[in-house]
């Protein structure tokens, strides 16, 4: 997994360095509590995933302009503003290793952030002057409140069905990858098919992101996830691993689950307990496994592109997502 990181970091060192200063540049001219608030959670330690993503794809369809690292920030100002709402609304205490915004400034401020971040990457779609990008980025912010409206909704509800887990990753998740992918080849002016294949790369790439994110919770701890293992547990969210293994539990162990979902205050010997039952019951086993056909489908994806070393880069992306340990 290491010699896979490290092989990814290495092909897009260039493309890092340049996110990073598209990312402070697109955030100097504003307010100073601005840009420390959105600085907090944005120079955290992100990955940057996403603007790679959009870059990777521009360069796989051929685009060779100037602005690319720009637009990506788009996907990386949406992302960051999802998680200043989020953990204000899952009551969260750390991310990414540190306290949380709101918790260092206070809600207000942080649900403001937030929406500027939002809006910040929309005038940047603008910029792009193509009105399919500003649909794609509208898209994104109408389905990432709406699988958080729903995630809210379900909060605790352990007859939460997989097919209802599914749409809300899809919403949560997987459409700012899909976005990301979408919209780099939509700035190479790419043709339909090529179009439509990012796309689906990118959303079987989500899926599968979110799927492996999920088994994290189960099974790292603090220092190598940045929140404490069974944080979406105690903020009573169902994910793949306890809804799979919930629908193949004893009676009496389905109880014992419940309960523990029904109580956040749980030990770490009842944490302990409930991943061992995840086991037994394949729940674990079952989300890799699921996670994994999302990855060879996303890898499928790039099948009618011919091989290049940024083709290898996206393979790669495919494999880390299921492998990562953070």
């Amino acid at each position: 997994m290491s010699d896979l990181k490290t092989k990814i970091i290495a092909a897009v060192k260039g493309d890092l360095a340049a996110i990073e200063a598209a990312l402070e540049d697109n955030l100097n001219p504003y307010f100073d509590l601005v840009s420390q608030v959105a600085g907090h959670i944005l120079f955290a330690g992100g990955k940057r995933l996403r603007p790679l993503l959009m870059i990777q794809c521009a360069r796989l369809c051929g685009h060779a302009g100037n602005h690319a690292a720009r637009f990506a920030t788009i996907f990386e100002y949406l992302h960051a503003a999802t998680l200043l709402h989020d953990d204000l609304v899952d009551g969260a205490d750390m991310r990414r290793g540190r306290p949380v915004a709101n918790q260092v400034w206070d809600n207000p401020t942080a649900v403001l952030t937030g929406d500027f971040l939002l809006a910040r990457g929309l005038s940047i779609a603008a910029d792009t002057g193509l009105s399919e990008v500003i649909r794609v980025i509208a898209g994104i912010t109408e389905n990432m409140s709406q699988g958080e409206i729903r995630q809210m909704e379900r909060k605790g509800d352990s007859s939460l069905t997989e097919a209802e887990y599914l749409e809300v990753i899809r919403c949560k998740t997987a459409v700012l990858f899909e976005g990301a992918c979408r919209t780099g080849a939509l700035i190479a002016d790419a043709g339909a098919e090529r179009v439509d294949a990012l796309t689906a790369y990118g959303y079987h790439l989500g899926i599968a992101f979110q799927m492996a994110d999920d088994l994290l919770d189960y099974t790292q701890d603090l220092a190598a996830l940045g929140k404490r293992a069974g944080a979406d547990l105690r903020e009573g969210k169902l994910t793949l691993p306890l809804i799979h293994a919930l629908s193949r539990a004893s009676e009496a162990d389905r109880e014992r689950m419940v309960a523990l979902l029904e109580k956040p205050d749980f030990c770490e010997r009842e944490f302990a307990a409930l991943v061992a039952m995840l086991d037994q019951y394949g729940g674990i086993a079952y989300t890799r496994a699921q996670a994994a056909e999302h990855v060879a489908a996303a890898k499928t994806a790039l099948g009618q592109f011919a091989h290049s070393r940024t083709r290898e880069t996206l393979m790669d992306i495919a494999d880390y997502a299921l492998v990562r340990k953070a």
